[in-house]
């Protein structure tokens, strides 16, 4: 047996040593090494993954939030080479249009960078935003980098609180702020959101901001010096003052700080002209011009002419007044003949609850809910503006003719004078046949209108529960 054993032996021994076997051993030591290697790794990644909160649980809804910016607001730093960086606490959506330098991008929309002249280069990374110049920075300069409410997570979370930052190449620390309001003058209303431009001179340095929601301007730290101020209704949201958009101007003297109010209005270098004449009644026009009067001018019927066409016939003018003073006075004239006030008492004996503000019946409940805006009250610190006179005439106009208008040495809102000429068309009476007409047609339609017997008008329950008979 034991001979035999050690046969078998030799044989397997003289069997391993040939080449096709040892190729096979090694394939086999292979095939254990990397299984080991994959149990090693498949524990080192169990070990090392991140913990997660387990799912579920109250959704995400609040906005992010910044944890801080790259450089600190009011470094001094000669040789900045950088970009500037907004950090926050989670990843912030890119948007659904891209940032490509046109300022169309929504995260472009939301910076702005002073004093350039050019769109800057904003980037998405991740949970940071960058921002430089196109130009690149240049030294010894005062830059502000504003970044707007509207950035958003990745679950639309929105935040309503924006930040600038204030930062130097090497210029001195700015200290000045600018204070004002910019109104709507075609409004005579703060004008919430109006782009503010503080040109600093000579070099025409442009810095740029928002006003607030009540139109107010807080606007700094700027550097010191002399600065041509303006206020823009900026209607394409550009952050750049474009033709036919309204805006005023004023320049403030080194040391001054406040600009006031800011009355915007559109400036046009032409003159005013007549674009509609429409017939009120036989004695009264309205007239549409295409551009805002000067308010400061005084109307007198001596700058209109009106002339019977053809004959050129003159007729006389009673008044000619911008439309909201002539509605003015005829509703005071008008007031005077009303029957006599209303003399009920207002119950005072209804129980006031506590906490709770009762309004009076018939007058209007305020507006009130997330993101509903008060309306602000109008100004009165200056006129406000109109684009259409009433012009008034003695004798009634006759129907169907036509009249030469004329008013002379109109002036627009910008200062510009000049005669702005048109055509009154009175129209055509209409005729007794029309009339009759139409009353046998408003007839026919009260006919119309009759009253249809209510065919489902209650029937008697005959299924009403009878009392019971009483037993003999």
């Amino acid at each position: 047996m034991r001979v035999k054993r050690a046969e078998k032996a030799k044989r397997a021994e003289r069997a391993n040593s040939t080449p096709t076997a040892r190729r096979a051993c090694l394939r086999l030591s292979a095939l254990s090494a990397l299984s080991a290697l994959s149990a090693l790794s498949a524990f080192s990644a169990l070990s090392c993954a991140r913990i997660e909160p387990p799912p579920g649980g109250p959704p995400d809804t609040s906005p992010p939030q910044l944890l801080g910016t790259r450089p600190d607001s009011f470094a001094r730093i000669p040789d900045f080479k950088g970009d500037v960086e907004f950090r926050f606490d989670e990843v912030i959506s890119e948007g659904g249009t891209p940032n490509q330098g046109s300022g169309t991008g929504d995260l472009e929309k939301l910076v702005i960078l002073s004093p350039s002249t050019k769109v800057p280069e904003v980037r998405w990374r991740r949970s940071r935003i960058t921002v430089k110049p196109a130009e690149g920075w240049k030294p010894n300069r005062v830059y502000r980098v504003e970044l707007l409410p509207g950035v958003t997570d990745l679950r639309r979370n929105r935040s309503t609180r924006g930040t600038a930052l204030t930062f130097t190449t090497g210029a001195p620390l700015p200290t000045t702020t600018i204070e004002g309001t910019v109104v709507d003058w075609s409004t005579s209303r703060p004008a919430p959101g109006a782009l503010v431009e503080a040109i600093l001179m000579p070099d025409s340095l442009a810095y740029r901001a928002l006003a607030d929601s009540s139109g107010h301007i807080s606007f700094g730290p700027l550097p010191a010096g002399e600065y041509l101020v303006r206020g823009v209704i900026d209607e394409n949201h550009n952050q750049r003052l474009d033709a036919r958009e309204a805006f005023d101007s004023v320049r403030l003297a080194r040391g001054k700080t406040s600009v006031g109010e800011l009355w915007a209005f559109v400036h046009d270098t032409t003159p005013p002209r007549i674009r509609t004449i429409t017939v009120d009644d036989s004695t009264t026009a309205t007239i549409e011009l295409a551009q805002s009067l000067d308010p400061r001018q005084r109307l007198t019927p001596n700058m209109a002419i009106v002339r019977h066409l053809p004959d050129s016939v003159p007729v006389r003018i009673v008044s000619l007044l911008p439309k909201p003073v002539d509605d003015s006075l005829h509703r005071q004239a008008a007031g005077r003949d009303t029957t006599a006030r209303d003399t009920t008492r207002r119950d005072t004996t209804r129980v006031r609850r506590p906490g709770i503000v009762e309004l009076e019946q018939g007058r209007p409940r305020p507006a009130v809910g997330p993101g509903v805006r008060p309306e602000l009250t109008p100004l009165t610190s200056r006129p406000p503006l109109s684009d259409r006179l009433v012009l008034r005439v003695q004798q009634p106009r006759k129907p169907g003719a036509k009249y030469a208008v004329e008013i002379r040495g109109l002036r627009n809102v910008s200062g510009v004078t000049g005669n702005a000429e048109g055509v009154l068309s009175v129209p055509m009476a209409p005729s007794a046949d029309s009339l009759r007409r139409a009353g046998e047609a408003g007839k026919r339609a009260a006919d119309s209108l009759k009253r249809v017997p209510d065919s489902l008008r209650r029937v008697p329950d005959s299924l009403k529960q009878r009392p019971p008979k009483k037993a003999p």
